[in-house]
C-alpha cells in the first residue's frame, strides 16, 4: 500500500517548503496536509473532520496518519480523554490502565461500526535529517488481559499489552503510543529549498491584489448536537430523556421504540437560514458506509431532523453505532465515552446531505467561530 510514486512526490514537493517555517534540516510537514496528501494520492476518504479514531478510510480499511521526528522510537499522542478525566483521577496505575484500554477500544470500535471498517493500520511518516521514513505499522485494540504495568513517573505512567507500548500524561489526560521505526522504512530523500520564497514569487508572476475586505463563502456544513440546550447547564450537558434521541420515550401517547429526531437549534437557522431545505421537503442523507435515508425537517420551526421511516435513523444511529438496546436511554455519559456529542451535516448540493459525527464541543465551537467572524 506504501509504494505510490505520486505520494512520493507530492511529499516531496511540499517538504521542500520546509524552510517557510523553519531553518532545521528536518523537513516541516504539518500533520493535516499530510492527511491530505494521503488521501488525494491514495485516492482515499478524508475521516479527519469526523474527529474519530482514524484520519482516512481506504476501502474497509481504517488508517491512523502519524508523521513525527524520526527518534528510532517516538511517542506519539493516539487518544486524549478529557472530558473523562473525572472518571480517571483516583484510579492507580493497574486500574488506569484497563480503563484507559476499555476507553481507547470503545472509541476503536464505534469507529469501525460507523464506517464499516474491518482492519486498520498505522501509516507514519518519520521525519530525518533530509529525508522521510515511510512505514506501517499494526493498528491493534489494547489487550486487557495482558496489560502490564511499566514503572511510573511524577507526570505519567507507561504499560504494554505485550503487542505496544503505551504511556499515559496525567495532566493532559492524553494517551500516546510508542512507534518504532523499523530497518526497511522506505527511505525518501528531501531537497530542501534555501530560499522558498523565491520559487513562490515565481509562480505568482501576475499583480497580485489585496482587498481591504475578504469574502466569507458559503458554509458548506453545520454541527447539529446530540444533547438538550435546554435542559444542559455551562458545565453539565444532558441528553434530554424525553425527546431528540430519546423521543420515544415521551409521555402523551404510545411510541415506537424507533421515533426519533436529531434536534436542530433555532440559532443554525437564524445564522445559516439557506442551509436546509424547507420543513418537509424531502433530501437524501448519506451515511458514512454508504447507506442513503429518506429524510427531512420536521415539527414546528423545522426544528427535528428525521428520517422517513423514523425508523430508519435510529436503527443506524442508536442500534448499530451507539450499539444501544430497544428501550434503553442514550445518556450524555455514553457519547463521552466514544468522544462525540454532536453530529457534522455537510451540504453535497440541495437534495444530498451527508451526516458524520463531531467531536466534544463542535457545536459551541461553530457557534462561537461564527460570532467572531460577525464581530470583526
Amino acid at each position: 500500500m506504501i509504494n505510490n510514486s505520486l505520494y512520493f512526490s507530492y511529499l516531496k514537493a511540499v517538504c521542500s517548503l520546509s524552510k517557510l517555517y523553519s531553518q532545521s534540516n528536518i523537513p516541516f510537514l504539518y500533520y493535516r496536509l499530510a492527511e491530505n496528501i494521503y488521501c488525494k494520492a491514495f485516492e482515499a476518504e478524508n475521516l479527519s473532520r469526523s474527529d474519530i479514531a482514524y484520519d482516512a478510510k481506504l476501502g474497509n480499511i481504517g488508517i491512523g496518519i502519524k508523521t513525527f521526528i524520526d527518534k528510532k522510537n517516538s511517542n506519539e499522542k493516539i487518544a486524549e480523554f478529557n472530558s473523562l478525566s473525572g472518571q480517571l483521577r483516583n484510579l492507580k496505575e493497574k486500574e488506569l490502565a484497563i480503563k484507559l484500554a476499555k476507553f481507547r477500544n470503545e472509541r476503536i470500535e464505534f469507529a469501525n461500526r460507523t464506517y464499516g471498517i474491518n482492519k486498520a493500520i498505522y501509516h507514519c511518516i518519520a521525519r530525518n535529517n533530509n529525508s522521510l521514513k515511510i512505514f506501517e505499522t499494526s493498528y491493534d485494540l489494547i489487550d486487557l488481559n495482558n496489560i502490564k504495568i511499566g514503572k511510573p513517573k511524577e507526570a505519567s505512567f507507561s504499560f504494554t499489552d505485550e503487542k505496544n507500548e503505551y504511556s499515559f500524561n496525567y495532566s493532559k489526560s492524553t494517551l500516546y503510543k510508542k512507534f518504532i521505526t523499523p530497518e526497511n522504512a522506505i527511505d525518501i530523500s528531501i531537497e530542501i529549498l534555501d530560499d522558498p520564497l523565491e520559487l513562490i514569487l515565481q509562480l505568482f508572476k501576475k499583480q497580485i491584489t489585496i482587498s481591504d475586505k475578504f469574502v466569507v463563502a458559503e458554509i458548506d456544513f453545520v454541527i447539529l448536537p446530540l444533547y438538550s440546550l435546554r435542559e444542559s447547564k455551562p458545565n453539565l450537558k444532558v441528553v434530554s430523556s424525553k425527546s431528540g434521541l430519546n423521543q420515544w420515550n415521551a409521555g402523551g401517547r404510545k411510541r415506537d421504540v424507533g421515533e426519533i429526531y436529531i434536534p436542530i437549534p433555532s440559532i443554525i437557522h437564524k445564522k445559516y437560514p439557506q442551509f436546509f431545505p424547507d420543513r418537509n421537503i424531502p433530501f437524501n442523507l448519506h451515511v458514512p458506509t454508504g447507506e442513503i435515508l429518506n429524510a427531512k425537517l420536521c415539527q414546528e420551526n423545522s426544528k427535528a431532523l428525521m428520517t422517513n421511516p423514523n425508523k430508519a435513523l435510529s436503527d443506524w444511529l442508536l442500534r448499530k453505532v451507539l450499539k444501544l438496546k430497544e428501550g434503553e436511554i442514550l445518556t450524555y455519559e455514553r457519547l463521552m465515552l466514544i468522544g462525540v456529542d454532536s453530529v457534522r451535516i455537510t451540504k453535497i448540493d440541495n437534495k444530498n446531505y451527508k451526516i458524520d459525527f463531531a467531536k466534544i464541543n463542535s457545536f459551541e465551537n461553530l457557534i462561537t467561530q461564527k460570532n467572531e467572524l460577525e464581530e470583526e
